[in-house]
């Protein structure tokens, strides 16, 4: 039998120290704590929530696409290109976009180029997008308006993306939603503001066909860490 690593047994030791439903409070310490012990390389890990729902989602009323702006930020510079048109695109730029702009741009993306997180666009644009739906599809990256990414004051989501907007969707293979809740680096109480706001928001946006139990399980993990299962009224009620 080989023989296990220092992070393979500190992995299997954690496992089974937090084996069962966790307060929120106590494993957003325990991955930090992990991740000190650990000594990985990669000291500041990002830390993410992976829900699963108890929603069906073949069902066209049952899909479950928002956003929500974490207080504390997600711990990461986040690039937002926008497609608009006339004096939005200035605006746009000035709000801090890495790039702005509208046909040209939208042929500069289909040429292959995508140095950017978020794709904004207004609804004016949106037609010039119809062509890069293979490429942006696949990726996550079509501007919805169900996750504010297609608003008519690009300028406002801009800033709200680079202070903290998260968008999240559930998978439709096990109707599973993920994000990033912000940094190792965080504070206890910056991870759990994060926290609340991600599980309340995911409540919030319940379909209304749905039945039974809609939040089934919530984990939290860290890069290159293992996860653990919280208890999520202890999220909302902190």
């Amino acid at each position: 039998m080989a023989k296990l690593t220092k992070k393979q047994k500190l992995i299997k030791e954690f496992k089974a120290q937090y084996n069962e439903k966790t307060d929120a409070k106590e494993a957003i310490s325990a991955l930090k704590s992990f991740i000190k012990d650990s000594k990985s390389k990669l000291t500041e890990q990002t830390i993410e929530l992976s829900v699963q729902l108890g929603i069906d989602t073949k069902a066209n009323d049952q899909q479950v696409r928002a956003s929500v702006s974490l207080p504390a930020g997600t711990g990461k510079a986040v690039r937002v290109c926008v497609v608009t048109k006339g004096e939005k695109v200035k605006e746009a730029k000035e709000a801090g976009a890495v790039d702005a702009g509208t046909e040209e741009l939208v042929k500069k993306i289909e040429e292959g180029w995508m140095e950017f997180d978020v794709l904004v666009a207004s609804p004016d644009a949106m037609p010039l997008l119809g062509k890069l739906g293979r490429v942006l599809g696949p990726r996550g990256l079509m501007p919805n308006p169900k996750d504010g990414t297609v608003t008519p004051d690009v300028a406002k989501a801009v800033r709200e993306l680079q202070a903290g907007k998260v968008s999240f969707r559930a998978e439709k293979t096990g109707a599973v939603v993920h994000m990033p809740i912000g940094k190792s680096s965080f504070s206890d109480e910056d991870l759990m503001k994060n926290l609340n706001a991600a599980i309340q928001e995911i409540q919030k946006n319940k379909p209304s066909a749905s039945k039974g139990t809609y939040l089934k399980s919530a984990f939290i993990s860290s890069t290159q860490g293992p996860a653990v299962e919280i208890l999520a009224d202890t999220v909302v009620a902190a």
